[in-house]
Order: structure tokens, then sequence, then C-alpha cells
């Protein structure tokens, strides 16, 4: 090991100093405070839902690939008449793969939807006060009808919360509704406010590379304005011919984009953001790889490796030599604090895979220990995509970098993009889009909040009634 890592460990405390030291109140179950004063009782008497397949150039990730991603609506109606409708992105391969592979693509999607389903058919009739209480009342629930309805009583509780992230941004429209809350900061519970207080100027927007993809792609992105990706590795074949893929690809990639500069970090160094999702089996493995990327030189441009391993492996990983991401495995804000205490030094938060409601625990959980957090993708609609920005806009700044981070792919995937664009409340605004691989974000981002009360025509229709 040479100086570079030994210095890393050293100085980011990752071997001994980070482990969590007691977990906070939000995670031990305590009374959430309240979000607000007088906040309404609000019972739900009508529900509804629908989806809509969009096809995928096929996206090649965890030894499989999707070709298709379910628009799911969630439509949540109260006593008082009013109704709002709530979209999400279904995602089966990486929220659970062995559903994916146990079924059909099609029959993976539809037993996600059926839990969306039956997650309204429970909410009709009750009351509730806020979104996050309203999660996690029925989210055990959920997930044991999971677990009975894909015959697998491991069903990975992603799987679950995947399935309510329409189901909960429909609860929380209705909540700033009725409670008089226009506006995304306004929207966020006291209790973790502190987590989301940064305001950044701008927001890179991280493509993301499926396995396989050519370095010249990714040097056409480089030289596009793209200072950051996010790269697939855990190559197919056997784990001897995965890492040897992989070494390959990082001692490619590294020639071919290393020397870039950009002025978005404090090296002026390209950063790689690499995503295993989970395919090395062994720490050893893992350690190949960065022993590869410190012989070239690269090693220190490694800004994060996200989810390098199976969840079931809780291998320590402070003492690595790099930053090492919690994705798929930070299920919930306690899962997150169990990949702390690992020596995971980053986590990948998803309000539009894992539900805003989870992801504001886990972000408060992760400023409370020092944890940077980034946003990943799901391949998600345009306007889902504001949804999670109006995260990352918010996030504390990611070590070495000076804007927010945002994965964003599904400019790249989805095959009617610029048909699902017009349903965005303004797909023309300036931080809408990227330029040079970047969203500007001005005040006008944060006064409209992305768009996201915005009720979608489109969507709507497909679930309100007459």
């Amino acid at each position: 090991m040479d100086t570079t890592r030994r210095s890393f460990i050293k100085n980011a405390g990752l071997a001994t100093g980070l482990m969590a030291t007691g977990l906070p109140d939000i995670v031990k179950g305590a009374e959430m405070p309240k979000a607000m004063k007088k906040e309404k009782n609000i019972k739900i008497t009508r529900v509804n839902s629908n989806f809509e397949r969009e096809p995928l150039t096929p996206y090649r990730f965890k030894g499989s690939a999707i070709t298709q991603a379910w628009q799911v609506v969630a439509w949540m109606e109260s006593e008082s008449g009013i109704g709002k409708a709530g979209i999400g992105t279904q995602g089966v391969l990486w929220s659970d793969s062995k559903v994916f592979h146990g079924h059909s693509e099609n029959g993976g999607n539809a037993l996600m939807y059926a839990m969306s389903e039956r997650a309204l058919q429970i909410i009709k009739g009750q009351t509730f006060t806020n979104p996050v209480e309203l999660l996690d009342n029925i989210l055990e629930e959920v997930l044991a009808y999971g677990r009975k309805v894909t015959g697998n009583p491991n069903l990975r509780k992603t799987f679950a919360l995947n399935s309510l992230v329409a189901v909960d941004n429909a609860a929380w429209l209705l909540y700033a509704a009725e409670n008089g809350l226009s506006t995304f900061d306004e929207l966020v519970p006291e209790a973790f406010k502190p987590g989301l207080s940064h305001r950044h100027k701008a927001v890179a927007g991280i493509p993301s590379y499926a396995v396989g993809t050519r370095v010249e792609e990714l040097k056409s992105a480089a030289e596009a304005g793209y200072f950051i990706m996010k790269l697939k590795t855990g190559a197919s074949g056997t784990q001897k011919e995965m890492i040897e893929k992989d070494m390959q690809f990082l001692t490619d990639l590294h020639k071919a984009i290393g020397h870039f500069e950009t002025p978005h970090t404090k090296s002026g160094r390209i950063p790689y953001y690499f995503d295993a999702n989970g395919r090395y089996e062994k720490k050893e493995t893992l350690l190949r790889f960065l022993d590869r990327a410190e012989k070239i030189g690269a090693l220190d441009q490694i800004a994060v490796v996200e989810e390098p391993f199976p969840e079931e492996n809780e291998d320590f990983v402070g003492d690595v030599g790099v930053r090492i991401a919690a994705d798929e495995s930070a299920h919930t804000v306690e899962d997150a604090a169990k990949r702390i205490e690992l020596g995971y030094q980053a986590i990948a938060v998803k309000a539009i895979a894992k539900t805003l409601s989870m992801t504001m625990k886990i972000t408060q959980l992760a400023y409370e220990k020092n944890v940077p957090c980034f946003c990943a993708d799901l391949t998600v609609n345009p306007i889902l995509v504001e949804w999670n920005k109006n995260i990352a806009a918010r996030l504390s700044p990611f070590p070495g970098m000076d804007i927010g981070l945002q994965e964003a792919n599904g400019h790249q995937y989805y095959k009617r993009w610029e048909q699902m664009r017009k349903y965005h409340a303004n797909p023309e605004a300036t931080w809408a889009n990227t330029k040079e691989g970047v969203y500007p974000i001005d005040e006008s981002f944060f006064k409209s909040s992305g768009g996201i009360f915005h009720q979608p025509a489109h969507y709507v229709e497909m679930v309100k009634e007459d």
C-alpha cells in the first residue's frame, strides 16, 4: 500500500474513527417531532392506481438487463375532497434481483405493482397526520404481502420501499395541500431540516454507463463536459473473469480520460464513480481492483465505489483506502446506521426509489454522523428527476467537490424521453436541463421546488375518476 492509501485511511478516519457511537432517536424509533404545528388529520376516502410501460434501450447491470420501466401512478383523495396523484418508477432488477430472475420482466413488474395497490387498499379509510408516520405504519405489512405474492420469504425491504414511492409521493402532495404548504422547504419536517439545509448553486447531472460501455463513448462524454460519470463494473462471467475485465476497463478508462481537467473538484481532475451493484463476492476482489488503480496512478481519482458486495457480506470497508458507498443495502435508516458501523463512508440516497419519507430519515442520520450523501437514479422519468434534485440541491457538499451530485440517466435509456419531458411542469427551465454536465440551480428552482407540486395532466388522467 503506498502513501496515498495510507494517508486516506489516516485522514478520513475510516478504519477506526467513524464507527457509529449510538443511534440517534430517529433510528431508535422515538416519536418524530412534528413537521409543523397543528398538522391536520387527513382521512383517506378514495384511492386508485394505474401504470404505464415505458420502453428502454436495454440497460445492463447486475449481470442482466432491463428493457422497460413501469411508471406507476397512485391517487389519494381525502375526506375534504382534495385528491393528489403521486408518481413512481419501478426498479425490479435493482431492488431485488432474485425476483427479476425468478419471473419474466413483466411478471416481476406486476408483482411490485400489486404491492403498490395493496398499500393503497391498506391506507383507504385510514387517517394520518404526516407521510413519515404513514410509511412507518404500512411498510411491514406491505413487505409481508410482497413476500407472500413473490414466494420469496427473504424479499428485500428495498423492493417494498420501491413499490411505495408513488404512494408516498401522493401522501406528501396531499399533506402539503391540506396544510397549505407550497414549497419543498416547507414540506421538510423540522426533525430532518439539518440534513437538507444546504443550497447548491449547481447540481451535477451524472450519466450512468452500463457494463461493457466502450471507453470511446466515455471520452466523448467527458469532452462534452460531464465531469463525473457513474461507471458500472461487475462484468459478466465468473469472479475471476469479472475482475480481469473490470481491471482492464479501469486501465483503459484512466488512459483515455484520467488527464482531463474540471473546475468542479479541488484536485482539478475528473473523479471516478464506480458501481459494482453487489457483484464482488469477496473483499479480496475489491482490493485487487484498487491495487490496479494504485498501480496505474488512478487511486486518488476514485471518488467513491458504490455497493461492491452482496448485502450479506458484512466485511469492514473502512480500511480499503477509498470511500465506499451503500445503496441497495441501506434499505432503511437502521440499515444505513449498520453500514456506517461497517466503515461505509457515503450513502447513495434515492427519494425516487426508497421513498421521500425514508430518504429524509437517512439523510438526517448521515448528517449527524458526518457521512456524505449523493443522489442516485433509478432510471426515472423527468418529473421524478426533480423530486431527486430537491434532495441533491440541499445535501452537504461531497468531499472534494463544490456542487451537488445527482445521477440522472433517463435521457440515455428511455426511448420516449422527449415525449415524457412534455409531462414536466417546466421542461425548458434552466434548472431542468444540464449545461456541460451540470444543472444550474438558482432561486427560481427553490421557489418552484422543481415543479413537483404541479399535477401533470397525463398521469392524473390515468387515475382520477369523474
